[in-house]
């Protein structure tokens, strides 16, 4: 797509924890590689009074910080559970994403593409297919199944005036801020423009999109926990 990167995919997929085989989260990751990043981190204001955690950072080849997200609520597992199980999760993951223009490769063969709000629904629309396994899915193949869905997100984030997305008004900072919001069977993703040289994305389940609000994180420490 032209203005939309698959921003360190790669080198860091966006997920909500990683796992264990049998999906159980492992050590969360730590918090240096968030204070490393030359924007703000954004996560629900403070009208959420429920749990807060780090997931992790994407980063370019040669280190720079690209985009993170910061989960709220309860840490998803991956593990095939039933249906009714995953219904009870609630949690909602914000995702920052670096506002970059077209730019050339550190080694000068190439280009980068720019960031987009396409780019923050992507990666928001990836993030929640990673925290979602049905569980009448073998897990021989949800590989299969992962990549198929993956790439009709990415579809999906190239044409954010299709059918499928709507528009939703929540406040980033306490200024009402227009996003593109769409519903799947497993949750929910948004995406916008932010402020201060981000991109706003998010992504749930079990919580709705509706009334919640966004602003930048004062001391992105206090998301870390032992």
């Amino acid at each position: 797509m032209e203005t939309t990167s698959r921003v360190g995919a790669q080198e860091a997929p966006l997920s909500p924890s990683t796992s264990t085989a049998e999906g159980v989260p492992a050590a969360r990751r730590t918090v240096d590689g968030y204070l490393r990043a030359p924007f703000p981190w954004y996560g629900l204001d403070e009208a959420f009074t429920g749990p807060r955690w780090l997931m992790q950072v994407g980063m370019a080849a040669d280190g720079t910080v690209q985009y993170g997200s910061t989960g709220h609520g309860e840490e998803p597992s991956i593990r095939p559970t039933a249906d009714d199980a995953q219904e009870r999760e609630s949690f909602v993951v914000v995702v920052t994403v670096a506002n970059s223009p077209v730019r050339r490769s550190e080694d000068g063969t190439g280009v980068l593409e720019a960031t987009s709000v396409s780019s923050a629904a992507w990666l928001a629309g990836s993030g929640l297919l990673s925290a979602t396994w049905p569980a009448q899915l073998d897990h021989s193949l949800r590989d299969d199944w992962l990549d198929q869905q993956t790439e009709t997100a990415f579809e999906l984030a190239d044409d954010l005036s299709g059918p499928v997305w709507s528009s939703l008004s929540l406040p980033v900072d306490g200024v009402p801020a227009p996003f593109h919001y769409r519903e799947t069977e497993f949750g929910w993703v948004l995406a916008g423009a932010g402020e201060d040289g981000v991109i706003l994305g998010a992504y749930g389940r079990g919580m709705s999109a509706y009334g919640l609000g966004f602003s930048v994180i004062k001391d992105i420490t206090t998301y870390a926990h032992d």
